[in-house]
């Protein structure tokens, strides 16, 4: 869908030490405008624009994590992962509650005279685990997992007790019946925490009132929340378990995902305006996954390709479709799998890889980038991953560009400047979509 709607444009993917990026190092540049950062945080550029991010990972997973926290590694998510380290470091879920002044008191009274509502923040997705004592079950497994805290902190009430004292309309919810339940016009805080670890994939999520809201449902409620604040928002929103079936080497799962993050995208364009809102999709890198073969028109994706007679494998062996560069789908120092009268379509088939690692990795070839609204012919040709951010706060006249609103208006016959009315939200977004899966 948005490779239709949308103008395109290509990415350049890489860290300062690796040829091939990962997660944090990527969410760095396409956040801050760096390829390493320091305490510049997207919540700190967003001005006085209200602030989210829905995801289908752990809050304090690399991608959400880039938004809000600054820590020397991307695991320490939790106190429990980090106890042998000193100095007074703070994990990224006590970041979250404590320390995201940026994105949490950088705000505004409530004003009648003017229209504008207090400054917003929207956190959904999975994770409990962090933010839970190591005393206390998870209310939904009745279980303590490897991430529960050793501070003995609940955060979730410390969240609940700070919104409190600020006198801010909050809630904070952890299955869907009371997502359902929440009302977006009298709640500006909204905390969601849906899994104690990421949130199910899509074909194993539950969907009934004690079990997950989807991607485009917590997409949906927090656009209305954010779209409160008369002067714009900034939302990211990721579909992350695209990534992470691909490390499982399941095309599957990864394929449906992405069909479950094209709805959240579809939902965020009936919801909003281009006149006024920049719509960003991308990928923060891409993975070693292709589509191999000569296969007939309509030869199923996950099924066994029909190569040219002149093309047969040299082993005799049938192949899937879609297949991996490295990965589990391949074991160690085995013959290749005789595919036939194996059912490839199953939720959790693995396929085949041309290297058996325990892990799938990220590969490095340039994403595809997709904008719409306000400033997105900015994004054409091939450009650094880094410059998203600047395209970003260039649209929304905020960061670096802040002064910048001041800009030739075709209706000044004088040929003068005039300040412009447009106050574009921005909803970036960092996924691993289909079309930067594929080659």
């Amino acid at each position: 869908m948005f490779t239709e709607l949308f103008v395109p444009d290509m990415l350049q993917v890489y860290s300062v030490d690796r040829q091939t990026p990962e997660s944090a190092s990527t969410a760095s540049a396409w956040c801050q405008g760096n390829s390493y950062q320091g305490k510049l945080w997207c919540g700190r550029r967003a001005g006085r624009r209200s602030t989210g991010f829905v995801t289908t990972s752990r809050v304090t997973y690399a991608t959400p994590a880039a938004a809000y926290a600054h820590s020397a590694s991307r695991d320490w998510e939790s106190d429990a992962l980090i106890t042998s380290i000193t100095g007074g470091c703070k994990d990224i879920a006590y970041q979250l509650v404590y320390d995201n002044n940026d994105i949490q008191v950088r705000c505004w009274s409530e004003s009648p005279v003017i229209g504008l509502y207090a400054c917003t923040l929207v956190v959904l997705g999975g994770g409990r685990g962090p933010f839970l004592p190591d005393r206390q079950v998870d209310p939904e497994t009745q279980t303590v997992g490897w991430t529960h805290r050793k501070d003995g902190h609940d955060l979730t009430e410390i969240w609940k007790q700070i919104q409190s004292s600020k006198d801010r309309r909050h809630s904070y919810v952890w299955k869907k019946d009371q997502f359902d339940a929440v009302d977006p016009t009298d709640t500006d805080y909204l905390l969601g925490l849906f899994d104690t670890s990421h949130i199910p994939y899509e074909n194993d999520r539950d969907k009934s009132g004690e079990g997950d809201p989807s991607l485009a449902e917590m997409t949906s409620k927090a656009i209305q929340i954010l779209q409160k604040n008369k002067q714009g928002y900034f939302l990211i929103v990721e579909g992350a378990r695209i990534d992470h079936a691909h490390h499982d080497n399941e095309a599957k799962r990864a394929l449906t995902e992405t069909l479950m993050f094209e709805e959240a995208v579809s939902q965020a364009v009936r919801m909003t305006s281009e006149e006024d809102t920049l719509i960003i999709v991308t990928a923060d890198h891409s993975h070693p996954f292709n589509i191999a073969g000569h296969s007939y028109r309509g030869n199923y994706i996950l099924g066994i390709t029909t190569p040219y007679w002149d093309e047969p494998p040299l082993d005799g062996l049938p192949y899937t479709t879609v297949v991996y560069g490295n990965g589990p789908g391949r074991r160690p120092f085995q013959d290749r799998t005789n595919y036939t009268g194996i059912d490839t379509t199953a939720d959790n088939f693995k396929q085949e890889s041309a290297v058996p690692t325990a892990y799938e990795t990220h590969s490095a070839e340039d994403v595809g980038i997709y904008a719409r609204g306000p400033m997105a012919h900015l994004l054409h040709g091939v450009q650094e991953q880094h410059y998203v951010a600047h395209v970003m706060q260039y649209a929304a006249c905020v960061g670096d560009f802040k002064e910048d609103c001041e800009r030739p208006d075709d209706r000044n016959s004088n040929g003068g400047y005039t300040l412009s009315d447009m106050k574009p939200n921005v909803m970036c977004r960092n996924v691993y979509s289909l079309s930067s899966k594929s080659k």
